[in-house]
């Protein structure tokens, strides 16, 4: 925080007071300068302490007052007038002045020299560049650990909310690679006019632009010389210093992130695919790694499960390249089907990459989508995406919170548990299909026969006979609403043993 004439006038061993001008006493000053010439513009260029002696001030009020708005033009941040050498007083004309002009005028007592003044003002600047250039590391560190945990989406995501401003990496090929902040897709838009992403050279690798009333800095991605990308930042006022080095970190870490060799990320990827089996297996896994790829051991991740991705390789090089742009993310393949793994505050952006996915890959995705879990419960997470999966009419996607009393009364449990209630059917096992298929329906069309024989297309008095054989070989009234809700459990508990774990080894 800069220094201001309020710290002056608190600053111990000075004992200055604020003589007019209250208003203005938190400006802040950039430098203190004694000058004694009745016109010291000329000499200045705004922010700093002007002390002075008062011997070329104006010996009257209207030339005082001229003195004053001088130097208020000028932009200082405050007048010290010295009340010990030349001066018994400020002079009336120059406190009218300040308070008119909202210049703070400071009283310096005939014990304290400018020198006193100057070093006070000196030690402060030097404390806020320390404080600055400590704030600069800092946020770079930050920089550094988020390119490892999120790689380019990390460093974008982490650069806007340290500038508060909108950050868009786009590759030479106009493919949008990261993006981040306020105003992104405007900055995307702005970004795809090739007058912006082209024409710099060598020594220009950095331009600024104007996008109404904001500024728009974009940096080249160079490795080895080779052009790869642009960086750009939109904020509504120019970067300070800070900021330009922070985007020149960021620009250095991205750069260095899209070179990273092919076989580097082959195995990374090789690397995040075991991970991912590992959670999903109930096995314990090294904190370390987890935070290598952006997840904290007990945070709360959601589930996404992918069906009808088609051929899995060229799925998994898609998925692989979108989710990225989502941020810390865990992969892997299971059957035919995808599972990916992403920090819960994350699920608004995975949401919206279920689409994404389909268009590339040119067809209707199925899936589903788990509740928040922790990660240590990932394999819980799956049986949930999968239960919602299983649940929608395919190919279709279904959030698990939108199964309602179903996934609450079967969304958790166990193969152990749904044979448990499956176990209700026993009796059916080994009998004629259609006596299944008419449960179903009966139960579907809430007891009505008549629905129910027309939805099978066979003859009412047909389906009442197996209504019949069902109920005597289950032993119950199939008239009870109680009973059929039993059933009801039963059957929903045999399609999801059937369809979510039918590769389970407890089976």
């Amino acid at each position: 925080m800069a220094i201001t004439p309020r710290d002056l006038v608190k600053a111990k061993g000075l004992g200055l007071s604020l003589a007019a001008g209250k208003g203005g006493e938190d400006r802040h000053i950039t430098w203190a300068h004694p000058i004694e010439l009745a016109d010291p513009t000329p000499y200045l260029s705004g922010g700093e302490l002007v002390m002075t002696t008062g011997i070329n001030i104006g010996t009257v009020a209207s030339e005082q007052f001229e003195y004053v708005s001088r130097l208020s033009s000028a932009g200082i941040a405050a007048l010290a007038v010295d009340t010990g050498t030349t001066l018994p007083e400020i002079p009336k004309g120059i406190l009218a002045a300040g308070n008119e002009l909202g210049l703070p005028i400071l009283k310096v007592p005939a014990s304290t020299p400018f020198i006193a003044i100057t070093r006070v003002v000196i030690d402060g600047l030097k404390a806020d560049e320390l404080r600055s250039v400590q704030q600069v590391v800092d946020q770079q560190e930050v920089l550094a650990r988020a390119t490892l945990r999120g790689s380019i989406p990390g460093v974008v995501s982490t650069l806007a909310d340290s500038l508060s401003a909108g950050v868009v990496v786009i590759g030479v090929d106009g493919r949008v690679l990261a993006a981040a902040g306020a105003e992104q897709e405007r900055l995307i838009a702005l970004m795809s006019d090739p007058a912006h992403t082209t024409g710099s050279s060598r020594g220009h690798a950095g331009r600024v632009i104007a996008d109404g009333e904001a500024f728009v800095v974009v940096q080249s991605l160079r490795a080895a010389q080779a052009l790869r990308g642009y960086l750009a930042v939109r904020t509504p006022t120019p970067l300070p210093n800070s900021g330009r080095l922070l985007v020149a970190h960021a620009v250095s870490l991205v750069s260095i992130a899209i070179e990273k060799p092919a076989r580097v990320a082959d195995a990374e990827q090789r690397l995040r695919m075991a991970v991912t089996r590992n959670l999903l297996g109930g096995a314990s896994t090294d904190g370390s790694v987890l935070r290598y790829f952006g997840f904290e051991p007990r945070g709360d991740v959601v589930v996404l499960l992918l069906t009808e991705v088609g051929p899995v390789l060229a799925a998994e090089q898609h998925v692989g390249r979108l989710v990225a742009n989502v941020g810390p993310y865990l992969m892997a393949s299971l059957g035919e089907d995808i599972v990916i793994v992403v920090p819960a505050g994350n699920k608004r952006r995975i949401l919206a990459l279920h689409d994404e996915l389909g268009r590339h890959l040119h067809r209707k995705l199925g899936g589903g989508l788990s509740q928040p879990a922790r990660l240590s419960d990932t394999n819980v997470g799956v049986a949930q995406a999968r239960i919602a999966a299983a649940a929608g009419n395919h190919p279709a996607f279904t959030e698990f919170d939108e199964l309602g009393p179903y996934g609450v009364l079967l969304g958790a449990r166990t193969p152990a548990e749904l044979r448990i209630l499956a176990g209700l059917l026993q009796p059916l096992i080994g009998q004629r299909d259609d006596l299944m298929d008419a449960l179903t329906a009966f139960l579907e069309y809430n007891g009505q026969v008549e629905a129910a024989a027309a939805a099978l297309q066979v003859h009412r008095h047909t389906m009442r006979n197996r209504i019949q054989r069902i109920a005597e070989l289950l032993g119950d009234d199939l008239t009870s609403a109680d009973t059929r809700a039993q059933l009801w459990l039963a059957l929903r508990a045999r399609n999801l043993l059937a369809t979510v774990y039918a590769d389970d080894d407890r089976k």
